[in-house]
């Protein structure tokens, strides 16, 4: 009887454990309390005895403890590498005196962030399980609450995988990434990739990587989505599905849980807002989340950093983002040469409307010009008035809004809603092309090479004639002379050499508009250099030097004269064509700056960088005016709309962001492509988008139209459901979006260049790339 007694006096196991964690917390008061309850002894010490006496005691061998460490011992030179790259190996050479031995207490001593306890005490798979239990609790949470839940997945898979690349459990760290990288590869393609590639703790080192650990990742959620999430962090309540057994709440789940909770404290913060959940559109929780700490631009000289891409915009103040104003007597002259060809364009105002709710710069505002204009002015404008008379409008909506594709109407709803797309395809490329480029006329088409140089087709199959190699170019004086120097016998292509390493963009001059081929084309190249090139010598004008590093893209300003280049140096430059210095420098990316794009009255210039964000700058000033945050991957390409109410983006994510230029906030996310997007241009009414990428495919989206994910067996035309005909498998249809009108496929041709011309057809192009190439 005496032994049972004592035997009820022990505690159970679960009161043990809450008086054990009572005392190491110092909860005196509270421990006494509980014990007074259970009626059971205040002598810790004799508990704790019979505790140790019950229970082994575990202990590690120097070797074993030495083994453990070794992956963070590091060199002595401070470079952050590891002593030597492989646990095993080292301990091998330590054991038989290949290298000395270090002792435990030097080991420690070069561990970096992590701590101690933490390396010796972590288990690996707590991470593995608790991102097993989390991406459960998402999917089975209530649909109106999935979207902004979901973003949470991808900052908490790149700290635990990297807390298990930093703690030296790499085996566990690959198979942590095996299993939970797919369900996410979606739209982190890139990030995913470059993670992948660290696999020591001394890899950790990685710029984006340090970005993760040092900055706090911006995360937009609701109230009530938030309490939700607080409560399953905390208690393990919500979210698991019926018969699921212990769920999230069992010993596991517990440490699952805390792990995330470690994350959550030390590396996100949540913008959490009044919203309801059913009142933000799905794809709008991602928007403005992100590393966005160092993005956002200050607001200027004195003013606190803005911490939200929406505060920034509103700060900056309104645009001006209407037409740019016509010269009166450039207008005068047009009106009265249209009078003199008979022209039913005559009597309309030639001036360019203003829509409604925009402002027009003042002619102040502009870069500086020619204070008279040239015939070349007058002939673009007079072709312009004509082609406006003459264009073919297309009405994407009709298309949209057609409830039956089987019906009859339909061919003629299609004809009105999307384009004619006419495809030229290079064969037979060698190393690649990695840029092309139409003029305004249709008549030239510039294709830039990686073998460094540039190739110009006349598409007429007019012969393009240089100067003949005996003419001294100082003695031409006129045009006469010009003409009389030129080769006799030439061809519909010519080879423009001057580059000395690949030829990454190429632009024409937009000066004589859709009136006569441009006189003027530009390249950028890898060799940091951009040339101006004469269509009508075909020959090297001048180089324009002051990058450091490959200039990705050049583009000409609507205006011509001056031209804006992109470049790996994270700098976007302004140029003037007779000058060979830059006249303004646009800083303030944290990565390569990818594409620029000038706005239609060319008061503003767009930026595309690596660090996942757009920029739109006031050309004059060189101060940014807007920011633009949402994707998950580095900007690709950039398109503004004719009436310069939008600026399309498209990233690495495979994503097509429709951005608002007034406000700064996103519009929607057009998602369809299944590589990245290379190129995009608007219609002459901005009402409809086309985009070309590595998919091989030509895509129409409508601008105007609502968006949103399709649903399952929405039939599109020509039987193709969600893009993708009949009998095939849908997985690859879940991503669309309602507003990809069309999608035209080629058979192996990635389009490198979309073009819309002035009376709205599209020209594409592309280099065939074999099958036996990937």
């Amino acid at each position: 009887m005496q032994q049972m007694e004592v035997e009820q006096e022990k505690p159970p196991e679960v009161e043990r454990m809450i008086l054990e964690y009572l005392r190491k917390r110092g909860h005196k008061n509270a421990e006494q309390a509980l014990r007074d309850a259970l009626n059971l002894p205040a002598n810790e010490q004799a508990e704790d005895a019979s505790t140790e006496a019950s229970e082994p005691v575990q202990t590690v061998s120097d070797e074993e403890l030495r083994k453990h460490l070794v992956p963070f011992w590091e060199r002595k030179e401070g470079s952050g590498d590891n002593a030597l790259s492989d646990g095993d190996l080292t301990m091998q050479s330590l054991l038989t005196g290949g290298v000395t031995a270090p002792s435990v207490t030097k080991l420690l001593e070069s561990i970096g962030p992590g701590g101690v306890d933490e390396i010796l005490s972590v288990d690996p798979t707590d991470r593995h399980e608790g991102f097993r239990d989390l991406e459960a609790w998402v999917d089975g949470s209530l649909d109106m609450y999935r979207p902004e839940f979901r973003p949470i997945l991808f900052p908490i898979f790149c700290h635990f995988y990297l807390d298990l690349i930093q703690l030296g459990f790499r085996d566990a760290g690959i198979r942590f990434f095996n299993t939970f990288s797919p369900s996410l590869s979606q739209t982190h393609s890139r990030v995913l990739h470059r993670f992948s590639e660290l696999l020591l703790p001394s890899h950790l080192h990685d710029e984006l990587a340090q970005r993760f650990r040092n900055e706090k990742y911006v995360l937009r959620m609701s109230k009530s989505g938030f309490s939700l999430l607080v409560g399953w962090l905390t208690e393990g309540l919500g979210g698991e599905a019926s018969g699921a057994g212990e769920g999230f709440s069992g010993e596991k789940g517990k440490r699952g849980r805390a792990a995330i909770m470690r994350v959550v404290n030390n590396h996100l913060r949540f913008d959490v807002t009044t919203s309801n959940s059913t009142s933000v559109p799905p794809n709008a929780w991602e928007e403005s989340s992100g590393l966005i700490s160092d993005l956002i631009p200050s607001s200027g000289s004195g003013q606190d950093q803005k911490s939200d891409p929406a505060a920034f915009n509103a700060s900056a103040g309104a645009l001006k983002l209407g037409p740019a104003p016509m010269d009166e007597a450039l207008r005068a002259e047009t009106e009265r040469r249209l009078r003199e060809m008979n022209s039913p364009s005559a009597m309309q105002d030639v001036r360019p409307t203003v829509p409604a709710g925009l402002i027009s710069p003042s002619p102040t505002e502009l870069l500086p010009r020619p204070a008279l204009f040239k015939t070349i002015d007058l002939r673009r404008e007079v072709e312009r008035v004509r082609d406006e008379r003459k264009r073919l409008r297309l009405e994407p909506s009709a298309l949209a809004m057609e409830k039956d594709p089987t019906s009859s109407a339909v061919n003629a709803v299609r004809a009105r809603a999307l384009p004619s797309v006419c495809a030229y395809t290079l064969y037979d490329v060698g190393e690649g092309a990695p840029c092309s480029t139409f003029s305004q006329d249709s008549s030239l088409m510039a294709v830039g090479f990686s073998e460094s140089y540039v190739r110009v087709w006349n598409l007429k199959g007019d012969k393009l004639r240089g100067i003949r190699n005996d003419v001294d170019p100082n003695t031409t004086r006129d045009s006469n002379a010009l003409r009389k120097a030129k080769e006799r016998d030439a061809k519909s292509t010519r080879k423009l050499i001057g580059h000395s390493g690949p030829v990454y963009s190429v632009a024409f001059d937009p000066l004589s508009g859709s009136s006569a081929p441009p006189q003027y084309l530009l390249s950028s190249s890898a060799d940091a250099t951009v040339r101006l090139w004469s269509m009508e010598t075909m020959s090297n004008l001048v180089v324009y030097r002051g990058h450091q590093n490959p200039v990705w893209d050049v583009q000409w300003s609507p205006m011509g004269i001056y031209f804006a280049t992109a470049s790996r140096d994270k700098t976007a430059r302004l140029w003037s064509t007779d000058r060979l210095s830059a006249l303004r420098i646009y800083a303030g990316h944290l990565s390569d700056v990818d594409c620029v794009k000038f706005h239609p009255n060319s008061l503003y210039l767009a930026t595309g960088s690596s660090d996942w964000t757009c920029r739109l700058w006031d050309v004059q000033k060189g101060v940014p005016m807007r920011v633009f945050i949402g994707h998950q991957g580095a900007i690709s390409a950039l398109a503004m709309s004719p009436d310069g109410r939008y600026l399309a983006s498209a990233g690495e994510d495979l994503a097509i962001c429709l951005w608002d230029l007034g406000s700064g906030k996103r519009i929607k996310k057009m998602t369809g492509h299944t590589a990245s997007v290379y190129s995009m241009s608007f219609s002459n009414e901005s009402s409809l988008l086309v985009s070309g990428g590595a998919d091989w495919t030509v895509r129409c989206w409508d601008v105007k139209g609502a968006g949103g994910l399709v649903n399952r067996g929405t039939v599109r035309e020509n039987g193709v459901v969600n893009g993708i005909e009949d009998g095939k498998d849908h997985e690859e249809s879940s991503f669309e979006t309602v507003d990809l009108l069309a999608t035209f496929p080629t058979k192996r041709t990635p389009i490198a260049t979309v073009h819309f011309t002035s009376r709205n057809l599209c020209l594409v192009s592309g280099s065939f790339l074999p099958s036996d190439q990937r």
